[in-house]
């Protein structure tokens, strides 16, 4: 089976890759690194006129309705230009509000998410939340439902400097206790599937740009069988994770969700060891801009399930059709 985006999905790929070029990511990504929001807020309000984040919402809360597919295209897009802050977060935020039984939080919360006029952050059944200091929606997921924190605490350091961990202060208003945490999770999962392999496509290319530059006894690096051995198979890996991101945006059932996941994390991670040796030394500098995404595809491998939980989660819904 082939699956390929149709004109209107390709266009909508090509807005978004146009855009976040311009707009200059990498810098963006250092800023928000180090706390200072502003472009990343900008870039924020631009990303939601695209309509990115009303993808995730119904049209009942005025968004375009719940449409995985293009949610997926818009997020690889995302992915290949690094774009910081709580994305995964904000999809998964959307599904536990749309899902709750009052409609009072999801009316009074949504509309601003899928305008981008609010940023949603959600604790997972953890203390901690990504970028809480900056989102304005702080959700919780706890074992007495979901509650809106009303603060949090200092930012704690992650392995990716975009990544900024808070710890949600407890409490807070309780907005329902029977909760779609099962569509949240396959949503997430999608998500940030699809950002890995965008993670996976960018470190690739800027590979391959690196290899044909750098010279090696008078002739380019990437003119030797071994070195492009090594990119052929982050290719195929890469190129594999596509059809099943896309396969599993149609069906939405939680085993090839799943497999989708942990396929193209594990194709972005095995891109990123490719990209780091082939690099050599200048890989391991923080200043060069190739780090923004090694760092990324490590910590999207163990988000919102690791390897291990997402292969347990294929074999249990194969046995469950078997």
């Amino acid at each position: 089976m082939r699956f390929l985006l149709d004109a209107e999905q390709r266009a909508f790929a090509g807005s978004l890759d146009a855009m976040l070029t311009a707009a200059d990511t990498p810098s963006v990504v250092r800023e928000w690194s180090r706390g200072e929001h502003a472009s990343g807020r900008a870039l924020w309000s631009r990303v939601a006129d695209a309509g990115v984040f009303a993808l995730a919402v119904p049209e009942v809360h005025e968004g375009l309705g719940v449409r995985p597919v293009e949610l997926a295209v818009a997020f690889v897009e995302l992915g290949r230009h690094a774009v910081p802050g709580p994305l995964v977060e904000t999809v998964a935020a959307a599904a536990l509000l749309a899902g709750l039984p009052d409609p009072g939080p999801a009316k009074r919360l949504l509309p601003a998410l899928a305008a981008g006029d609010t940023m949603a952050t959600l604790a997972w059944r953890t203390p901690y939340a990504l970028d809480g200091d900056v989102a304005a929606t702080r959700l919780a997921l706890t074992a007495e439902g979901l509650r809106l924190a009303p603060g949090h605490g200092p930012v704690r350091a992650s392995l990716d400097p975009a990544r900024r961990l808070t710890p949600l202060d407890p409490g807070g208003e309780l907005l329902g206790t029977d909760l779609p945490t099962a569509e949240a999770l396959v949503r997430a999962r999608l998500a940030t599937a699809a950002q890995a392999l965008g993670v996976g496509l960018a470190l690739l290319d800027r590979t391959v740009a690196h290899v044909g530059q750098r010279t090696q006894f008078g002739v380019p690096v990437g003119s030797f069988q071994a070195v492009k051995h090594r990119l052929a198979d982050a290719k195929v890996a890469l190129e594999f994770a596509r059809p099943l991101l896309f396969g599993a945006a149609l069906t939405m059932d939680p085993a090839d969700v799943a497999a989708a996941k942990v396929t193209a994390c594990e194709a972005a991670y095995a891109t990123a060891r490719t990209a780091l040796q082939l690099h050599g030394a200048i890989g391991y500098t923080a200043e060069y801009d190739l780090s923004l995404w090694l760092t990324k595809a490590r910590v999207l491998r163990t988000a919102w399930g690791g390897p291990q939980e997402c292969r347990a989660e294929v074999l249990s819904g194969g046995a469950r059709r078997w």
